[in-house]
């Protein structure tokens, strides 16, 4: 258990970050599958707006520090790539 109160308000702190991050990760996860559903159904348009709709919320997470900015860049170019390789 803490002792210091500088200490004390780092775990206070560290659970609230936590709970914002979770949230902004499961934000980008969302998006995420929503693109995923449109190119498993096969709608080309469907999955270009989802990716559209995808895309800043990569850049968020990038910003936000929740995701490094490669990650982000590869999941948005392997998502393109499977968009635009529909027939």
């Amino acid at each position: 258990m803490a002792h210091h109160q500088s200490a004390k308000k780092r775990i206070r702190r560290n659970a609230r970050r936590t709970e914002i991050n979770g949230s902004r990760t499961g934000r980008i996860r969302t998006y995420v599958k929503s693109v995923e559903e449109a190119i498993a159904g096969g709608n080309k348009e469907s999955a270009q707006t989802a990716l559209r709709a995808a895309q800043p919320e990569l850049h968020k997470g990038v910003r936000s520090g929740v995701l490094h900015r490669n990650t982000a860049a590869r999941k948005i170019s392997r998502l393109a790539a499977r968009v635009k390789s529909m027939a």
